[in-house]
């Protein structure tokens, strides 16, 4: 079950990027047409990523929903990761969206949550993923993963998967496919 943390206004923006997680609250939150949504979708420029941005387009222009992308405005600093990278970018290009005075829906989730928490705790400083950053709200932040890719596979909405996210060079990859089961299986 979706579960969802305060109420979701009828006008917003939701990231979108073509994974289980986005298409599957892409689908939930335009499946009744009572929204206005806009789709924002952040192209990283990776080799995975015009296959997404084909994707997510088309599925747009098929569900008559409002498609904006954006993409890399910036070489990588030499201090950056290339995650922290992505996400400086990403969340650059959403924020670039203020003027349109709604929120911006990230599609983060219960096991995105206890990563980061993770990550961020084997670095000293844990932390949660909040609720709200500037234009952005996390409001599915209790929504467990596995009952994401549930609703696909039982509203038969498609997605795709960016081979890069089994890749364990990144450190995310690495506590998600690594050590999270490890954690899951002592609790």
């Amino acid at each position: 079950m979706i579960k969802i943390l305060n109420k979701i206004p009828n006008r917003i923006c939701i990231a979108v990027s073509g994974g289980a997680d986005s298409m599957a609250i892409l689908d939930f939150l335009t499946r009744d047409r009572k929204r206005d949504v806009a789709v924002l979708h952040f192209d990283h420029c990776t080799e995975h990523s015009i296959h997404a941005r084909t994707f997510i387009g088309d599925y747009c222009f098929r569900n008559k929903l409002d498609f904006r992308a954006g993409t890399i405005t910036r070489p990588k600093f030499n201090r950056e990761s290339h995650e922290e990278y992505w996400r400086n970018m990403r969340y650059e290009f959403f924020e670039s969206y203020s003027f349109l005075n709604c929120p911006i829906i990230t599609c983060h989730n219960l096991d995105d949550a206890m990563e980061t928490w993770t990550f961020t705790s084997i670095h000293g400083k844990s932390r949660l993923i909040p609720y709200k950053r500037k234009n952005i709200i996390r409001p599915f932040l209790i929504t467990p993963k596995r009952e994401l890719l549930l609703w696909c596979h039982n509203k038969s909405v498609p997605y795709v998967n960016d081979p890069s996210n089994v890749d364990t060079r990144y450190m995310r990859n690495f506590i998600r496919l690594e050590i999270m089961p490890k954690i899951l299986h002592v609790n």
